[in-house]
């Protein structure tokens, strides 16, 4: 199987010059997490904006500047496995698709689940590729808390359980971009000096004022945004039966569950995609 076989042709794209408003605007539109970023007037490929990249960079306004120009890509004729390789090892859920050096297309996590996996016959358990240290909070965890935890785990999803410890809901990068909002704050810093050893002496003072901005997560808890009709796995199901389960929900991980219903992993699209590398 090659790229094009998998591909999306209808992309949608930024241009620089371009802020991240515009890019944030269209990623919620179109239900994206990263667009391709090219060269105003043109199909050339310059770097790629993500969710992550607006995150970590909220002082930032141009996307020239927030964007990766250190980039994957594929073309038409090159088979899934190698790209999928080369996702892996850059760490990476979309790359680019061009002809000629244009961009004609993009491939991306789901799209090698829901058009190459969901139609194998993998029948290897999700427990091979899972993986175990999960990010998880209690349910009435006010939102920037959940943020912090989601963060630190630096993953894209944080699980949510009820008071007696049990698997209630799921929160993604993408609900906590919907809950917050960017403002900027103004913080003063002063400092005094004055002449060593002359107490007649004037002391002068100097003050900085420093415009910051961050993220401000709207007054919720995890429980008023959580997706709680939740899809899940138990350590049993075969990768293609997830990935089947992927592509019905259109979701990009979910959560495994032991004999009794308790929380003992998660599985994500890329972990999906380690399965379809070992595939002979």
């Amino acid at each position: 199987m090659i790229i094009k076989d998998i591909m999306t042709e209808k992309i949608a794209y930024v241009s620089v010059p371009g802020n991240r408003d515009k890019a944030l605007e269209l990623m919620i539109s179109e239900n994206v997490s990263g667009l391709p970023v090219v060269k105003e007037g043109t199909k050339t490929l310059i770097g790629i904006v993500t969710r992550s990249d607006l995150i970590q960079n909220p002082d930032e306004e141009q996307l020239a500047l927030i964007m990766s120009r250190d980039l994957v890509t594929t073309t038409l004729n090159e088979d899934i496995k190698d790209v999928a390789k080369k996702m892996l090892k850059a760490n990476v859920r979309r790359v680019p698709v061009l002809e000629n050096d244009e961009l004609i297309g993009i491939v991306t996590a789901s799209d090698f689940v829901s058009e190459a996996i969901a139609d194998m016959e993998i029948k290897e358990p999700v427990e091979s590729y899972m993986i175990r240290t999960i990010p998880t909070t209690w349910e009435k965890t006010p939102l920037n808390v959940a943020f912090e935890i989601m963060k630190f785990f630096n993953l894209k999803c944080v699980v949510s359980l009820n008071d007696q410890g049990q698997l209630s809901g799921i929160i993604t990068e993408t609900d906590f971009i919907k809950e917050s909002e960017v403002i900027s704050e103004t913080s003063v810093h002063s400092s005094t000096v004055g002449t060593e050893g002359d107490k007649w002496s004037w002391d002068s003072t100097s003050v900085l004022y420093v415009e910051k901005n961050h993220l401000k997560f709207f007054d919720k808890q995890v429980l008023d945004v959580a997706t709680q009709n939740i899809s899940t796995a138990n350590s049993k199901t075969s990768v293609t039966d997830c990935a089947k389960r992927m592509r019905d929900n259109k979701i990009e991980q979910i959560p495994v569950t032991g004999v009794e219903g308790e929380l003992i992993g998660i599985i994500r699209a890329n972990d999906l995609i380690k399965a379809l590398i070992n595939e002979k």
